[in-house]
């Protein structure tokens, strides 16, 4: 998208942006023909996103916001072409803006770490938005907004610009499948009407009815170990594999510092 300069994004007779994105950009107010109309892309957007939070998004639909609205269907299209295009709207409210940038001097990885967490934070308060099928690259406000905070994590290290954007893929599709995982997995524990803890008691009494020493020698080892029996920290599997995750860019970054002859930017 043409970078505006400090007065923000301007329009381009070359866009591939749908006009309800360009709305959401600022670049376009108001349908370019018929009346002044009397909803607008934002009292849609909330409407949707009202829907969403309450019962998911398979209830949100062009005809369920307009009921909402109080109007007809066919006064949403004058804004939003398609369902798909209202979903991407709905995703970008519900993603916001990243939080502030960290203070002057934090380190990649620590601002990375930060970056990461509060994306699943908002992940874990709109699972129902996990759903939401990913149609093409960044596009709307909100998120280029945490794509370029991710970028600027980087910002002080030796990668080139196209390995920032697999660092940032990288984390971010860890954190993304994280969420829709553990959406996954309540969603089953839920829908079997049992606690957690006795979801995995069940579970783990089935594993050890059908695993057989010799065939499935390592799962054995599991089960007699006795950890499949502790209790579940629902924080564990981030933790360990956000970690293991950015271990793994730090030896990139700091080879990447020896080929430059540069300082290496290792975490305080």
């Amino acid at each position: 998208m043409a970078d505006g300069g400090p007065a923000g994004p301007r329009a381009d007779e070359d866009s591939v942006l749908p006009a309800s994105l360009e709305a959401a950009w600022g670049l376009r107010q108001r349908p370019g023909k018929g009346p002044k109309p009397g909803i607008g892309i934002d009292r849609i957007v909330a409407a949707a996103l009202a829907v969403g939070d309450a019962e998911g998004l398979a209830a949100v639909s062009m005809g369920r916001v307009a009921k909402e609205l109080g109007v007809s269907t066919m006064s949403l299209y004058r804004y939003v072409a398609a369902k798909d295009e209202l979903y991407i709207l709905v995703q970008d409210a519900a993603m916001g803006l990243p939080p502030a940038p960290p203070p002057p001097g934090t380190g990649w990885r620590e601002a990375l770490d930060a970056w990461a967490r509060a994306q699943r934070e908002v992940f874990h308060r709109n699972l129902w938005m996990l759903r939401i099928p990913i149609s093409g690259p960044p596009a709307t406000p909100n998120s280029v907004a945490w794509w370029d905070r991710g970028l600027a994590a980087l910002a002080d290290t030796a990668l080139g610009e196209g390995e920032k954007i697999s660092v940032v893929l990288l984390v971010g599709g860890f954190v993304r499948n994280e969420a829709l995982l553990m959406a996954d997995l309540n969603a089953a524990v839920a829908a079997g009407g049992k606690s957690p803890e006795e979801t995995m008691r069940g579970y783990t009494r089935t594993l050890e009815r059908l695993a057989d020493p010799v065939r499935h020698p390592a799962l054995d080892r599991l089960l007699r170990s006795g950890v499949m029996s502790e209790p579940d920290d629902g924080n564990w599997e981030f933790e360990f594999g956000l970690e293991r995750v950015l271990d793994g860019i730090e030896v990139l970054v700091d080879r990447r510092a020896r080929d430059s002859g540069g300082p290496e930017d290792r975490p305080s």
